[in-house]
């Protein structure tokens, strides 16, 4: 009876409802389980808390039209229009439903268009009555059928509230499109819940923004996932941000009426095999050092409170709202160099705000963050780098990691790290090469390794030459860090300029 539909919209109410009725799958849905969650939208999408909450995808429908609020059986005969219209007895039209193919309603949602006709009042992000562009034939609305629009009013209930919209997710993996409508469901549910017994009248914001909110819902039913043994193949995840308020500019490239968030197939891929048991440790602290930060606490307060105690007592009231580690993985690939240099090798951003932990990095201080497993993982997965090239740049971090501890060249580890110029990097790499040869040793570097890590061409710098070294760098400093090197020698590491930082 239901299936997906490929719509993210109807996609998510199926899934929804389905979560609902506490089944593993939307096939599994029976008529009896559709009637249970009509009856539960019958009893509780006409008052508050939902009422309001539904003001985001139904406004001026007979859920929240404040027309309705004198006469509440206007409501209820409206939530059973919508919620029962799946029924067999419930007559169809000549029309073919857009979303689910089979006949669309023969009976009017509204008291002034045809039969069967949907609108933005009963589909999020479309147009409303009377407005005929791009319809064909200049028939306004769309024809749906009784089935599609209960999936509709169940999508509020499988969504996130975010910043005053809602949050939905849908993946290329049924389960995992079912997977996130019960998690926001299940919050949902709790929600209504504690409003009802506090007497509040709304449901209350997430308390994570929606990139952060999407990626740590996400790790969380990977997690789930493992823990049950699942083999599933990674799938690519879409988010919607979206209000159906009308209020929103279009045109407002800061404030659209829908942002939409995609992390596709590597980056899923990535995330889940970052929790695998021989990477989760690294991934987890640089996860645990991502979160925003707690502002300085205000300094009025109680007056007998003393100073510590005001901050003691804003640290316990602080909820971060985000992770930058999260956040930062929505503009991957694109920005993989400077994601790879802050979070990797954990050079600071010096121009952040005081609440970005980003601004805090530090080397000298969290050289135990530094991982060539979980780096080379993201080189694989994300950045699709040739193996035989990361292999290039594990031997190089090797042996100069050798280098620097035998002959403890401080001066040549410095310049490695500091050197932004691309002949003088290079000068530093022979000066040290030949040095190491003069001595009676095999060279540090021959020219086809070099040639595959460094350039495009002899004498030609490779466009990515300072990624590469940042990579080399990351296998050099966790190799002398597990030596000791780091430790006896912690003063060579040197502070980062802001015009580095950032």
């Amino acid at each position: 009876m239901l299936r997906y539909t490929g719509h993210p919209i109807v996609d998510v109410g199926a899934a929804t409802i389905a979560a609902f009725a506490g089944k593993s799958d939307v096939a599994s849905v029976t008529e009896e389980d559709l009637d249970q969650f009509a009856a539960y939208m019958e009893q509780n999408y006409v008052v508050n808390p939902l009422k309001s909450f539904l003001t985001v995808a139904f406004p001026n429908s007979g859920f929240t039209n404040p027309a309705f609020e004198k006469n509440p059986g206007r409501r209820l005969d409206y939530a059973r229009m919508v919620g029962r219209a799946f029924r067999a007895d419930v007559p169809g039209s000549g029309e073919k439903c857009v979303f689910f193919g089979e006949p669309a309603l023969g009976i009017p949602l509204t008291e002034s268009e045809g039969a069967g006709r949907a609108f933005r009042q009963h589909i999020p992000l479309v147009t409303g009555e009377g407005v005929i562009n791009f319809h064909p034939g200049g028939d306004a609305g769309l024809p749906v059928s009784g089935l599609a629009l209960l999936c509709i009013q169940a999508f509020p209930l499988g969504c996130a509230k975010c910043g005053g919209r809602l949050l939905a997710v849908h993946a290329d993996s049924e389960e995992i499109t079912l997977e996130f409508a019960r998690a926001f469901l299940e919050e949902n549910m709790k929600a209504v819940q504690l409003a009802r017994q506090s007497g509040s009248t709304k449901l209350p914001e997430a308390k994570r923004l929606p990139k952060t909110l999407l990626v740590e819902t996400l790790l969380a039913i990977e997690e789930r996932r493992r823990d049950a043994l699942r083999e599933d193949e990674p799938a690519s995840v879409t988010a919607y941000h979206l209000s159906n308020s009308g209020q929103s500019n279009p045109l407002d490239v800061n404030n659209p009426p829908l942002a939409i968030y995609h992390l596709p197939l590597e980056m899923t891929g990535f995330l889940r095999r970052a929790m695998a048991a021989d990477y989760r440790g690294a991934w987890q602290a640089l996860v645990q050092r991502a979160w925003q930060l707690n502002p300085r606490p205000e300094k009025k307060g109680r007056r007998k409170a003393t100073a510590a105690a005001r901050e003691t007592e804003a640290e316990q009231a602080f909820e971060p709202r985000r992770n930058v580690l999260f956040e930062d993985l929505f503009g991957l690939p694109e920005n993989a160099p400077d994601f790879v240099r802050r979070y990797f090798l954990r050079i600071p951003r010096r121009f952040a705000g005081e609440d970005d932990p980003r601004r805090y990095y530090s080397l000298k201080n969290e050289a135990d963050l530094v991982s060539w497993r979980l780096t080379e993982l993201f080189l694989e997965r994300v950045m699709n780098v040739d193996k035989r090239r990361i292999q290039e740049i594990r031997a190089l971090g090797d042996r100069l990691a050798d280098y620097v501890d035998t002959q403890n060249d401080r001066r040549f580890f410095l310049n490695f790290f500091r050197e932004q110029n691309y002949g003088n990097f290079r000068a530093v790499l022979l000066k040290a090469n030949l040095a190491h040869v003069k001595r009676g040793n095999p060279p540090l570097i021959t020219l086809d390794p070099y040639l595959e890590v460094f350039e495009d061409g002899v004498n030609v710098a490779s466009s990515d030459w300072r990624l590469a070294r940042d990579l080399v760098l990351i296998r050099l400093i966790e190799t002398l860090y597990e030596r000791g090197w780091l430790g006896r020698n912690q003063d060579v590491i040197p502070e980062i300029p802001a015009e580095e930082g950032d």
